[in-house]
């Protein structure tokens, strides 16, 4: 995008800035309790590092939506509550990284995996699974707290950040509960479409659009009915957001995901490309796959997997999946610009930033 006041590099940049200095701020308060808060603190800050900066992208632009491009003091202001977001989504990702017995994240080790290398390392009494386990679910719950603290001190006044918080209380509510869901899907062990689509809703979807559009909106004051043209925009290109992300979790490259190829497999993960696959392929190729999800698999098996999920149809079939549900945000963009009077620019970069988050390789 070249859009007058879009620079994607540097507001992520701009992010990192904000959240390395609330980062900073929260060292200072815990130096007292010695060196193994300053592991904890260099664990937070390698997890909020990087990444795609995608929820706080939409929560600064669904304010420049509703209320203008924010400049001067405003912009910085709105920057910070934005990389609140960010702190929500590293928490996410170290939880997830737990339940899903991950073992990298980024190219690194998953936290609960690097401390309990840590434990191990040190020769510490114990178990170090269970101390990595214990990390990992502190340090989840601590970016948990610090997404609602630098949201509230993001310098907007009660009367934004109130209904700002109000909506990032929903936020949490619905990513928690989806969470649990998918992890009794998976105990489970079935699911169907519908099931899929349900869980990749309230998982992903929601949490990684149309909240952070919604705070974004909160944060600049909108009504109810903003909100509901916000959400015909963000929440079907948040659900082909995800299908994208399901399918870089089967057929993406492990060069440029970070993860293992054909990690969702090993993981056993019913997603919908899953759900499509067992759905439509034969009888022998459904029980293999739905039999081999879970389990340790060669490259070969991941293979040849993969080859039965793009045999079946299933591929093909999330793909137009996606593509529809680009369209259909794009249209419910197109129209909150012609008849609620979006901003322009924030419009346009917008519709830029929904072609990155279908048509992204990792």
């Amino acid at each position: 995008m070249t859009d007058e006041g879009w620079d994607p590099a540097a507001f992520r940049a701009g992010i990192q800035d904000e959240l390395d200095r609330f980062l900073d701020r929260q060292a200072t308060r815990l130096a007292p309790l010695g060196p193994d808060a300053d592991r904890l603190m260099t664990e937070a800050r390698a997890v909020v590092s990087g990444g795609k900066r995608f929820r706080a992208a939409f929560c600064f632009w669904g304010f420049a939506a509703v209320a203008g491009v924010p400049t001067g003091e405003q912009a910085g202001a709105v920057r910070r509550a934005a990389a609140a977001l960010e702190l929500l989504h590293a928490s996410a990702l170290v939880h997830d990284d737990l339940m899903d017995a991950s073992d990298t994240r980024r190219g690194r080790p998953a936290t609960h995996r690097g401390f309990e290398a840590d434990h191990r390392g040190q020769r510490w009494r114990g178990d170090a699974e269970q101390y990595g386990a214990a990390a990992a679910i502190l340090l989840g719950d601590l970016l948990l707290s610090w997404a609602d603290e630098l949201l509230r001190t993001c310098g907007l006044g009660w009367e934004r950040t109130g209904p700002a918080l109000d909506m990032l209380d929903l936020c949490r509510s619905e990513v928690i509960a989806g969470q649990f869901l998918d992890v009794s899907v998976q105990a489970r062990g079935r699911a169907d479409v519908d099931d899929a689509m349900t869980v990749l809703r309230y998982k992903s979807a929601k949490y990684s659009i149309e909240r952070p559009l919604h705070i974004g909106a909160a944060l600049a004051g909108a009504d109810e009915a903003t909100h509901d043209l916000l959400t015909g925009f963000g929440l079907p290109l948040g659900e082909a957001f995800q299908l994208r992300d399901d399918l870089l979790g089967v057929f993406g490259d492990p060069a440029t995901t970070g993860k293992p190829a054909g990690d969702d497999l090993v993981e056993g993960k019913r997603t919908v490309l899953v759900a499509h696959a067992l759905a439509a392929a034969g009888a022998a190729d459904a029980e293999r796959l739905d039999a081999a999800l879970g389990g340790p698999l060669s490259d070969a098996e991941v293979d040849e997997l993969r080859a039965i999920i793009a045999g079946s149809g299933a591929l093909d079939r999330v793909e137009e999946t996606i593509a529809a549900l680009g369209d259909r945000a794009l249209d419910a963009l197109a129209h909150g610009r012609a008849e609620a009077g979006w901003d322009p620019t924030a419009c346009d970069v917008l519709a830029g930033l929904a072609s990155a988050a279908t048509q992204r390789s990792h």
